[in-house]
């Protein structure tokens, strides 16, 4: 089956990976190499992800000669990312309360009274506040993916979910094994009679 491609978020984290792996510089052609060869991002889009993260201050880049050269460490990293996320989380608790402050307007507005310009004004000024509310969220999510500890737990999570994987793979490859012995089946009939795939091994 078709697999489903990484979203920018997702590219975002694993190149954040090489880095903070690596705690090495590197040169754009370096990094294409090992996005697409390590983490499944194509060499095409690497650029692209690569200047969002330095736009983001998530990693440096500085001029040698002739050459481009990139790094981020991970404590660098973890206080840009703090910095930036204090300051969403500032943005979103003044959004909040301005939302909360017209809210109350509204409902003011409504007491004795039929719909009004003012009222209606309020309506729009509430509803581009809750669209602000929602960017914001999704903004603070945004850096949150790009924190070394929760790539180190995506990590971590990803190994375990390999390791109980393989373990089951080596419960399948017993049973087979043994029905094979105890009422001589061919393998193939094992594996058509449980849905079985053809390419059915372990993961890497």
């Amino acid at each position: 089956s078709k697999k489903k491609g990484l979203s920018f978020e997702e590219k975002r984290a694993r190149m954040m990976e090489i880095f903070f792996e690596t705690k090495d510089v590197f040169q754009l052609k370096d990094i294409e190499k090992i996005a697409s060869k390590d983490k499944g991002i194509t060499s095409m889009s690497v650029k692209e992800v690569l200047q969002s993260l330095v736009d983001d201050g998530m990693v440096d880049t500085d001029r040698i000669g002739t050459s481009n050269y990139f790094w981020a460490f991970p404590s660098k990293a973890l206080h840009a990312r703090k910095r930036k996320l204090e300051e969403l989380q500032t943005q979103f608790a003044e959004t909040s309360q301005k939302k909360e402050a017209l809210q109350k307007s509204i409902e003011k507005s409504k007491i004795g009274r039929e719909d009004t310009a003012e009222r209606a004004a309020l309506m729009k000024e509430l509803a581009a506040l809750r669209q602000k509310k929602e960017q914001l969220k999704g903004e603070v999510e945004k850096y949150r993916e790009c924190d070394p500890d929760v790539v180190e737990e995506m990590r971590q999570t990803v190994k375990i979910a390999k390791e109980a994987a393989n373990r089951w793979t080596d419960n399948i490859f017993a049973i087979k094994s043994w029905a094979k012995r105890k009422f001589g089946f061919e393998e193939s009939r094992i594996d058509k009679s449980f849905g079985i795939p053809d390419d059915f091994d372990y993961i890497d």
